[in-house]
């Protein structure tokens, strides 16, 4: 059964008032892809009442009214997507698609639609806790740079009036929240509880609490922002975490609470045991569906956080490096459960996650020591305390393509060659050419320029050209034709046409032409976005060069595409700019 999305719902289930009014600028995904279907289920479990008010109107409150006044409050998010990301491409074009609404249409949800929903929320009912979660709010924590504003924005938490902030993978925090609401305690007193964010007027701060330069100062000078990025980057482990403050005018502090730990073996496998639908909700049927859900439904998570620690990805500020996994019977059971849906056609699409070889901690001391704050697992080269190994994972594959009515598991999600390649036995590649590879790998080199992949924090070309000859000679060895496709990101941080070129004459030499390019997008949280804006890199200070023209960001994507004839305009143009017009007829002819 669906969790409850009108009144008629609640009549059903005998209910005359929800707990919880779980508001979401997506459609209503049953599925453990989608948060709001997590945060959801998670909560039901736990005896409370929840409702889902799904992609609400926004120009009034009437829609928050939907279910009556919610006895502990509301719980806001913005989809699974970044409201902002979701309507503008990196050209700041409005998209003219949006694959988490009904029959992919747009317009569904408002721009910044934490902040809008938060808004009527409280129109609705001013005396009701409003908590805020997901991606958009978990990324804009603190002050953050704004691509689309083009200006350091406040913290989310501010901007939306909200009592509470969830940051990360927020089923502990939310029950712990249900649970103090339930108890009698007001919103505004739930403070202490790890993986939130609030505000306050007053503070009594500790010896190891970490205080972040405050707004005026962060706003007002690049070199503040570096020094409240790196702070918040260090600090961003549920082991070693600490409290982080952030002071705006008027006396206001923004305090973070250490991050929750991430959830053990057992606790992911029952979230992801759950009576979940695996669909969307009926209601979107004759509407087209969700397209969103397609690519998901019948692909497996098994794994949170991620340890490769990629500058332009944000899932070391929302998940975390901590990588944590559902067990074996446990992703077993789940494929199990697929095959008799009734429009299983025998392919599972993945069994993945973040980075989908990672498995669980990158070495023995992270559990007691946490992760290391001064260097990274895998880069520049892979640390000499990582355990690289396979035998669970390949375990898991062998048994799910066993069981019966299973045809073929693939694996789409990120595979990290390098980590692969770390790990001495070298039997996990071929199993993956023979068994899991649907003709193409996708994989993320994602540059060629060695200043590039140093700020990208990405392994040197070299390791991917190691890859992809073991990658060749395996197939031929097993008598496949596969072949890769590399990812690669124009516009980078460091990349200017200079490095455009240069990558442009590797894929030249190694007959890499992609169909698809995408476009570095400075998204709030990460790393490559702290560079973008403040054209340094954080840790060291030292400068770093900025594309910050469109045209110029186009001129780079198209050299990444010089086959297409629609731009050799756009070819010739950044050829000449960047003085290497000797080059026109080895990329045109």
């Amino acid at each position: 059964m669906f969790l409850p999305i009108d009144r008629k719902d609640m009549e059903k289930r005998g209910w005359d008032q929800v707990d919880f009014v779980l508001v979401t600028g997506d459609a209503y995904v049953d599925h453990p892809s989608f948060g709001t279907a997590i945060i959801g289920r998670v909560l039901e479990s736990r005896g409370f009442r929840v409702a889902i008010l799904a992609q609400p109107g926004w120009k009034d409150a009437e829609d928050f009214k939907r279910f009556g006044k919610p006895r502990l409050g509301f719980l806001i998010n913005s989809g699974n997507v970044d409201s902002m990301v979701n309507h503008f491409s990196v050209f700041k074009n409005r998209r003219k698609r949006d694959v988490y609404s009904p029959g992919g249409r747009t317009g569904k949800r408002p721009d910044r639609a934490v902040i809008v929903y938060s808004g009527r929320a409280r129109e609705a009912y001013k005396d009701t806790a409003v908590i805020i979660g997901g991606l958009e709010a978990s990324l804009r924590r603190f002050a953050h740079y704004d691509y689309w504003d083009d200006r350091v924005r406040r913290s989310i938490l501010l901007d939306s009036k909200a009592d509470i902030l969830i940051y990360g993978m927020g089923e502990r925090a939310v029950v712990e929240i249900a649970e103090a609401l339930a108890s009698g305690i007001d919103a505004k007193d739930i403070t202490w509880i790890r993986g939130t964010s609030v505000k306050q007027k007053e503070v009594c701060l500790q010896e190891d609490d970490i205080i972040l330069p405050d707004f005026e100062r962060t706003a007002s000078s690049k070199e503040s922002y570096c020094e409240s990025f790196r702070l918040q980057y260090r600090s961003n482990d549920s082991v070693t975490g600490k409290k982080i403050l952030e002071k705006y005018h008027g006396n206001i502090w923004v305090v973070q609470n250490p991050p929750q730990p991430p959830l053990e073996r057992i606790d992911l496998d029952d979230v992801y045991g759950l009576p979940f639908m695996m669909a969307s909700h009926p209601v979107y049927d004759a509407l087209g569906g969700v397209p969103a859900l397609e690519e998901v439904r019948f692909s497996i998570t098994a794994n949170r956080g991620c340890f490769g620690g990629c500058a332009f990805c944000a899932i070391t500020y929302h998940q975390g490096r901590e990588v944590r996994s559902r067990s074996r019977e446990s992703i077993a059971a789940e494929a199990a459960r697929m095959t008799a849906m009734e429009d299983f056609k025998g392919y599972i699409h993945d069994i993945g996650g973040p980075t989908a070889n990672f498995r669980g901690p990158s070495c023995k001391k992270q559990k007691e020591a946490g992760m290391c704050a001064d260097r990274d697992c895998l880069f520049p080269s892979p640390c000499p305390a990582l355990e690289a190994d396979h035998r669970e994972y390949m375990e898991i594959l062998r048994e799910v393509r066993n069981l019966p009515g299973v045809k073929k598991v693939f694996i789409r999600s990120g595979i990290r060659y390098d980590y692969l390649l770390a790990d001495r036995k070298n039997d996990f590649l071929t199993e993956l050419c023979q068994y899991h590879v649907s003709g193409i790998l996708k994989v993320a080199p994602e540059h060629a320029s060695a200043g590039v992949l140093k700020l990208m924090r990405k392994p040197e070309i070299e390791v991917f050209d190691r890859f992809r000859r073991m990658y060749r000679q395996t197939n031929k060895i097993l008598g496949r034709k596969q072949y890769l496709i590399p990812y690669f990101i124009s516009s980078h941080p460091g990349s200017s046409l200079e490095e455009a070129v240069e990558l442009a004459l590797y894929m030249k030499a190694t007959g890499f032409v992609p169909d698809q390019v995408q476009d570095f997008y400075p998204t709030p949280g990460t790393l490559s976005t702290c560079m973008y804006y403040t054209e340094r890199d954080p840790f060291t200070m030292e400068k770093v060069y900025v594309a910050r023209t469109m045209e110029e960001k186009k001129m780079q994507r198209a050299l990444l595409q010089f086959n297409k004839k629609e731009n050799e305009r756009l070819v010739r143009k950044a050829l000449k700019a960047a003085g290497r017009e000797d080059l026109t007829e080895v990329l045109l002819r």
